[in-house]
C-alpha cells in the first residue's frame, strides 16, 4: 500500500498535467507538515526530556548507592532514554525504578521494563494491588497510595515514601 493524496489520479482515471501538479502540491504540503511536526516533536519534547533523563542518570548514585533507582524532578518521557544511556555507558539493565512527581504533588515509582517487551518489568514492585492504608500497613511505609495489580507502578504521598518503596522492592 502506498499513500495516495486525495485528489491525485487513480489508476482508472484520466491523467492530466493539471491533476498531476495538484496531487504533487498536496503531497508536498503533507510531507512538509509531517516533517515539521517531527522536528518540532524532537525539539520541544524529545531533546528536553533527554537532557532531564541524562542528568538524572548521571546523578542516580546520589539517590541510592546501587544506582538502580533514578529520580526525575519533573515527569517526562524516560524509557527510551534510559535504554540508550545504559547502552552508551555499558550498563544495560542497571536501572530498575524511576521516581517522579505526579500532578497531585505526590510521587510515583515506576519499574523500568525489559527492553523489547511491553509488560515485563526488570523487577516489579512488592505489594501488588494494595492501596492506601492497606499498602501502608503491609509495606511498613507511611502515606502509601497504591501499587498496580501487575506491580509496574506505585505511588506515595511523599518522595521519601516512594524511595522507600523502591528500596524495599529492590531488596526483596
Amino acid at each position: 500500500y502506498q499513500r495516495r493524496v486525495h485528489g491525485g489520479t487513480s489508476w482508472n482515471e484520466e491523467r492530466t498535467a493539471e491533476k498531476d501538479a495538484e496531487g504533487f502540491k498536496k503531497a508536498m504540503a503533507l510531507t512538509e507538515s509531517e516533517f515539521v511536526d517531527c522536528v518540532l516533536g524532537y525539539a520541544k519534547s524529545w531533546l528536553p526530556a533527554r537532557i532531564i533523563v541524562s542528568q538524572s542518570f548521571d546523578s542516580r548514585l546520589s539517590v541510592h548507592e546501587s544506582g538502580r533507582i533514578m529520580k526525575l524532578d519533573v515527569p517526562c518521557p524516560w524509557q527510551e532514554h534510559i535504554y540508550d544511556l545504559e547502552a552508551k555507558n555499558n550498563l544495560e539493565g542497571l536501572v530498575y525504578y524511576v521516581l517522579y512527581p505526579d500532578n497531585n504533588n505526590h510521587w510515583r515509582v515506576q519499574c523500568v521494563g525489559v527492553k523489547g517487551t511491553r509488560f515485563t518489568n526488570r523487577k516489579s514492585l512488592q505489594w501488588k494491588g494494595a492501596r492506601d492504608d492497606e499498602l501502608s500497613n503491609v509495606s511498613g511505609i507511611p502515606d502509601g497510595i497504591f501499587v498496580h495489580a501487575t506491580g509496574f507502578i506505585g505511588g506515595n504521598k511523599t518522595y521519601d515514601g516512594a524511595l522507600k518503596m523502591a528500596i524495599k522492592s529492590l531488596e526483596a
